[in-house]
């Protein structure tokens, strides 16, 4: 007859021997998603299937792995359809499948037809998306035409500059029409909303058209300190002389 304190050891270790069965249920995928663990036997040789998988009007046949999971099966559907795993929603036998559901456990066979469905909170932010971009980029071309009206109008102020470096008297009226020509271009800087890295554009074009005002305010002070110069022409006449005989022809 076996005595109490075997009977205790023998049921301790039975009792630690099922828990450290069920310890471990899960593993993790070489692709770091976390599954159900499946025994070790069945994952040798595993047969690739083609599964048919129906997106809107589009067909695509994939190859995969009997034994794969649905979440990798969509790795594979992203270079096929340019949608990230997340932003899919695949559908067999009318029910949604999980990410770390297996193919063949859930009735996947070589042939089945799946549904991928495009997630709408995806799609939406797809279309933000879109539209952000589509704003930067006319941002980008507006800026860019800005940056050439300033590039001439940056030259006129340097011939205007020289001139005046020169002693040569500039007329008021070419420095202030570049100032507002100027301001014209700050006013549609002001005008254009900033995505991104549009808002270093807009600071740079602003810097440049305030540098080009500042220098013409100098300039125009230094304008009106320089006379102008009066340019004198001198005629020379052709009298004849009072002597002169004067023949008379008939």
């Amino acid at each position: 007859m076996m005595k109490r304190s075997d009977l205790l050891s023998q049921s301790s270790t039975m009792t630690k021997k099922m828990s450290s069965e069920e310890e471990i249920d899960c593993e993790m995928r070489p692709g770091g998603m976390l599954v159900q663990k499946r025994c070790v036997k069945s994952d040798i040789s595993a047969p690739n299937i083609r599964i048919r998988i129906a997106y809107g009007l589009v067909r695509y046949e994939i190859s995969v792995n009997s034994q794969a999971t649905f979440g990798e099966l969509k790795k594979l559907l992203s270079a096929e359809t340019g949608l990230q795993p997340s932003e899919q929603r695949l559908i067999f036998r009318g029910k949604e499948r999980e990410n770390g559901a297996y193919l063949d456990i859930s009735g996947v066979k070589d042939r089945s037809k799946v549904i991928l469905v495009e997630d709408p909170s995806s799609r939406e932010k797809r279309f933000i998306e879109m539209r952000r971009n589509a704003k930067i980029q006319s941002a980008h071309r507006a800026f860019s035409d800005i940056a050439m009206e300033v590039d001439k109008l940056a030259e006129q102020v340097s011939t205007i500059e020289k001139s005046i470096s020169n002693g040569i008297k500039v007329a008021e009226v070419q420095i202030t029409t570049l100032i507002e020509m100027l301001m014209r271009q700050a006013i549609k800087l002001d005008s254009i909303s900033t995505e991104g890295d549009t808002s270093t554009q807009r600071s740079l074009q602003a810097k440049r058209v305030q540098k080009c005002v500042e220098t013409l305010d100098v300039l125009k002070i230094s304008n009106a300190r320089i006379k102008p110069v009066v340019v004198t022409t001198k005629w020379e006449t052709f009298d004849p002389p009072a002597s002169a005989p004067w023949e008379f022809f008939d």
